[in-house]
């Protein structure tokens, strides 16, 4: 059945003029750091395979995971899992009805963002 009325319709805002919020932008980044983190596993497993493996495997393995790049994605896998876990939490807190409010929202959001980076800094220093 033809639409008569297709000139009468809103549009979509364009990526172009659609400015993200707070809280789009937090959510799309806990799916990021979900993947992020599955990447990070496979380092790990990798590195218990060669191990596993023998001792050139390993020595591989090793030098790569002890090196300046994965040392850095050890450190924002760290980070990834304290902000991915935040997000799970500040989900939770949504999915019982509570906070709700844009501006609620935004604080959590806020919240997850400063507290994954200051329990990152803690977990590093500390372990």
């Amino acid at each position: 059945m033809a639409d008569v009325n297709r000139g009468n319709r809103p549009l979509s805002p364009h990526l172009t003029i659609y400015r993200p919020q707070l809280t789009s932008m937090t959510s799309i980044f806990v799916r990021l750091t979900g993947n992020a983190l599955i990447v990070a596993a496979l380092m790990i497993v990798w590195w218990f395979i060669a191990a596993a493996t023998g001792p050139e495997a390993f020595e591989r393995a090793n030098g790569f995971v002890t090196s300046w790049f994965g040392d850095l994605v050890m450190f924002l896998s760290v980070w990834a899992l304290w902000y991915h876990m935040f997000g799970g939490i500040r989900h939770l807190i949504w999915d019982s009805g509570h906070m709700l409010e844009v501006d609620q929202s935004e604080t959590a959001g806020l919240v997850m963002i400063i507290a994954s980076v200051l329990f990152t800094i803690f977990t590093a220093v500390v372990l």
